[in-house]
């Protein structure tokens, strides 16, 4: 049966490119909520651009007030699942072409969303539908499910928990291959002081001046499958009269983010330091049966082998419980989602789709 349902998405490769530039020409960009789009126009069109796509390959869509969406397939209970976004990161500078056109040249399109994730999310619509199209029954519904604030919140996921029970298994394709078995945590601090010397004093000693890692706080901890403590995206601002910074920490699984607060407070003196926002790390069993099967579905299509790794970033699984990071960049491919020209191969997509219709294929009869 892998054999037939690899042939049926090769077949499916030119319906579902054209349905990726169709989505892909959306300007998703989230905006100010208005009536009926809480997310902003862009993303709302987006939304619904996707399910339209999934009604003309006959499947069942439900749009949970603009917030949220998914088309599913099969019967049961309880589903697995596939869950990406349509919002997008702001475009910015730098672009060769213009960054919703869908621009292909050299079998590679073009276009904000390509990667991240428009593309991804629809091969795992396409890999559906080539289960769909073989007849296929599954022992849990499957579910393809459509975010709308992955980019600035994660508002649209908590929206859809507290309508929606979670799936028992699943993955988000918004991430990196192999099957990422854990996530480091996320949290942002923010430091405020009303005297400016010693506050730009701190700034400059243990974050400007220092290392990313945290050296001089006491927090570069480090873990030999997570790695090291990671701060990043520092920010300088005003709130009102007075200063404030952020800074964005990655920290390894297995520390808690009451020690790390703590050690940064002792050395920030009277300075108040503040934890704007944390996700704490999520940890998966590599030998789980979820783990296991989405690992020998990639092997299978790639050829390679795929250890189960780590990750720095953020994603769905921050929030949604029993999914997993998959996919869609391949080893060796970095640094494509966030900056001008994002790009991802057409033969990349074909491989995606395939690998994801096995990982429904397998998940649904788990």
């Amino acid at each position: 049966m892998e054999e037939k349902i690899l042939n049926k998405v090769e077949s499916l490769e030119k319906q579902m490119i054209d349905g990726i530039l169709e989505l892909v020409r959306i300007d998703s960009v989230e905006k100010p909520a208005e009536p009926g789009a809480p997310f902003g126009p862009g993303v709302k069109a987006a939304l619904e651009k996707a399910l339209e796509l999934g009604r003309r390959l006959g499947f069942r869509s439900v749009n949970l007030d603009n917030q949220i969406g998914y088309v599913e397939y099969g019967q049961g209970d309880d589903y697995v699942c596939a869950m990406g976004h349509v919002d997008v990161v702001p475009v910015g500078d730098g672009w060769k072409q213009p960054p919703f056109s869908g621009y292909m040249e050299d079998g590679i399109i073009y276009s904000r969303g390509i990667l991240d994730n428009k593309g991804p999310i629809i091969t795992c619509l396409y890999g559906l539908y080539a289960l769909k199209e073989l007849g296929i029954k599954p022992k849990h519904k499957i579910r393809i499910i459509f975010g709308c604030d992955e980019e600035s919140g994660f508002e649209d996921l908590k929206y859809y928990l507290e309508r929606e029970k979670p799936p028992v298994y699943g993955f988000t394709p918004d991430c990196k291959f192999p099957v990422v078995y854990a996530e480091r945590g996320r949290a942002v601090i923010r430091v405020r002081g009303r005297e400016l010397k010693p506050f730009f004093a701190f700034v400059t000693e243990y974050f400007i001046g220092a290392k990313n890692t945290g050296d001089r706080l006491g927090i570069d901890f480090s873990h030999k499958e997570y790695g090291i403590m990671e701060m990043r995206g520092y920010k300088l601002a005003m709130d009102g009269e007075t200063p404030y910074f952020e800074a964005a920490l990655s920290y390894p699984a297995g520390r808690d983010i009451k020690e790390i607060m703590e050690r940064i407070r002792e050395k920030a003196g009277g300075l108040e330091v503040v934890l704007a926002q944390n996700y704490n790390p999520v940890v998966f069993d590599k030998n789980s049966p979820m783990v296991q099967a989405l690992t020998e579905c990639y092997e299978r299509v790639t050829g390679n082998d795929g250890p189960p790794v780590t990750t720095t970033g953020g994603t769905y699984a921050k929030v949604m419980p029993n999914i997993v990071p998959f996919g869609p960049s391949f080893p060796g491919q970095k640094g494509i989602g966030h900056n001008p020209n994002e790009w991802m191969a057409v033969e990349d997509l074909l491989k995606n789709a395939k690998i994801y219709a096995l990982g429904l294929y397998r998940l649904g009869n788990l």
